[in-house]
């Protein structure tokens, strides 16, 4: 994929916040905005968006207008920090599911550049990892599900810390003075690790079975329904409102798998894992949680490095998420999803 410029990815901030508008409604904006550019450079640059198939557009003449696609959608540059930082009811993203945005997902998001430090990083995970020790192979093991267990469940609001992890994990024994169900939490964190690591091979793509095993094992002993979710969730500090019918829900569930079959890369297929079963939020809870090992179990089912997510923000983490949910922009956590692989690769040594 190409990445869009400067000026083009301002154009689409425009749409962002106007979405049906005219050329010169467009100007107009450019103008208030300090750019002195002409009505004819702008028509030229909304023609240019429109061929790629970022623009949609509806009328001829005059009256022609232009609209973002949902591809145009998933490639806006967006300050996540400074998107959120407004008021929920303030903001100007989406509060509904946008049944559009699946099947427009383009099949290699990735950049060339970005594909280099990818590889790259896989290229030493796989030089460390061809010969280890079988002792060591087992350490490293241990260390990448203790750091993932934590992490995740931390981003869920589990209060544990790294050394309670460790002890719970390798000693089973819970840390005193939490609830029982934040061990329990961790724990199920680790036998879904186990789970699509022994079971690679069902995770080629995602299907509803495969999710809905992955995400049983999650929530286990959680007081958590199981399958398909069938009565209305929420976002919290979100305008977006998920579906809330069963049987849309297990369309787009169709409609997630059909898109991580057509990218062209396994970053691709656990990119879109972590975006796509987050925003249709399939389940009744759990979801961020299922996202987070169906992107695991994809790079182990394509032979490349899981992620832990040590190093992440959770902050971060949760503004890029909102960003997807409301303005479908994928380009914040492609940023962390390259930062946590990057990491991850050259920083464990398990297969």
């Amino acid at each position: 994929m190409d990445k869009l410029n400067k000026k083009q990815q301002n154009l689409i901030v425009i749409f962002l916040k106007k979405e049906t508008i005219r050329s010169s409604e467009v100007h107009a904006e450019l103008v208030k905005s300090g750019d002195n550019v002409s009505l004819v450079t702008v028509k030229r640059a909304l023609s240019k968006l429109a061929e790629a198939g970022i623009l949609t557009t509806s009328g001829s003449g005059r009256s022609a207008s232009y609209n973002l696609s949902p591809a145009g959608r998933i490639l806006a540059e967006v300050d996540a920090h400074e998107y959120c930082a407004i008021e929920p009811d303030k903001r100007y993203g989406l509060n509904r599911y946008n049944f559009a945005l699946l099947a427009a997902w383009p099949p290699a998001l990735f950049t060339g550049d970005e594909l280099k430090i990818l590889d790259g990083a896989t290229a030493e995970y796989k030089s460390r990892t061809k010969k280890l020790p079988e002792a060591i192979q087992k350490k490293e093991l241990e260390r990448l599900i203790i750091e993932l267990s934590w992490k995740s469940s931390k981003i869920e609001g589990n209060t544990y810390t790294l050394l309670d992890t460790e002890k719970l994990i390798l000693e089973n024994k819970p840390a005193a003075g939490h609830d029982r169900k934040e061990a329990q939490m961790i724990l199920n964190h680790k036998d879904a690790f186990n789970f699509v690591r022994s079971s690679a091979a069902q995770f080629k793509t995602i299907t509803r079975k495969n999710l809905e095993d992955l995400h049983a094992i999650l929530v286990n002993n959680l007081t958590v329904g199981l399958g398909l979710r069938g009565k209305p969730v929420g976002v919290v500090g979100s305008i977006y409102r998920p579906l809330d019918n069963i049987y849309q829900i297990t369309e787009a569930v169709g409609a997630l798998g059909a898109a991580v079959s057509r990218a062209q890369t396994a970053y691709e297929k656990a990119l879109i894992a972590l975006l796509g079963i987050g925003y249709i939020q399939p389940f009744a809870d759990g979801n961020k949680r299922t996202s987070r090992l169906a992107a695991n179990a994809l790079l182990l089912a394509h032979g490349l490095a899981p992620l832990s997510y040590r190093s992440i923000d959770e902050a971060e983490y949760r503004e890029a998420m909102l960003v997807f949910y409301e303005l479908n922009s994928a380009m914040p956590f492609k940023k962390i999803f390259i930062d946590q692989y990057d990491f991850a690769a050259r920083n464990y040594a398990a297969k």
